[in-house]
C-alpha cells in the first residue's frame, strides 16, 4: 500500500457504526465487516457518542476516533486483527480519562540537521513573500 494515497484496487471504508457489542464498517466494494467491540480495548470504555464520533483518514484507508484517541485500519479489519495495545498503555489512557484529561502527545526537539533545513525553507518563503523594492 502506498503512503501517498489509496489505489483504485484498494477496498476503502465508507461508513462506521459502533454499538455496545459490535463495530460495523461499510466498504467501497459493498461488504460490511462486523467485528466485536471487545477486540478494540478503548471502544469498550467509550460512550455511545464517543464510539460514533469518528472520521475517515488517509484517503479512507483508516478510521480515527478523536474522543478515544483510537486509529484503526481497513487492512486490519480485513485481516481480523484485534487491538495490540498493551495493558500498560490502556491503563495510562484510562487514568488520564478518569481525570478528564487527554494523554499528552510527546514532543521531541528537532535534530540540528532539521533545524538547518527549516531555517533554509523559512528564508526562501520569506524572500518570496516580501514585496520587491523598485528603484525610484
Amino acid at each position: 500500500m502506498s503512503s501517498s494515497g489509496a489505489s483504485s484496487a484498494e477496498v476503502l471504508a465508507t461508513y462506521v457504526v459502533v454499538g455496545e457489542e459490535e463495530l460495523t464498517v461499510s466498504l467501497t466494494d459493498g461488504r460490511r465487516l462486523t467485528l466485536p467491540v471487545t477486540w478494540f480495548r478503548r471502544m469498550k470504555h467509550g460512550t455511545p457518542a464517543e464510539r460514533n464520533n469518528w472520521e475517515l483518514i488517509g484517503d479512507c484507508v483508516g478510521i480515527h476516533w478523536p474522543d478515544l484517541d483510537e486509529d484503526l485500519s481497513v487492512e486490519g479489519f480485513l485481516a481480523g486483527r484485534k487491538s495490540l495495545e498493551s495493558q500498560k498503555s490502556l491503563n495510562r489512557w484510562l487514568a488520564y480519562r478518569a481525570r478528564g484529561e487527554k494523554v499528552p502527545v510527546p514532543t521531541y526537539p528537532l535534530p540540528d540537521w532539521a533545524k538547518k533545513e527549516l531555517k533554509k525553507e523559512q528564508r526562501k518563503s520569506n524572500g518570496r513573500s516580501r514585496p520587491q523594492r523598485r528603484a525610484g
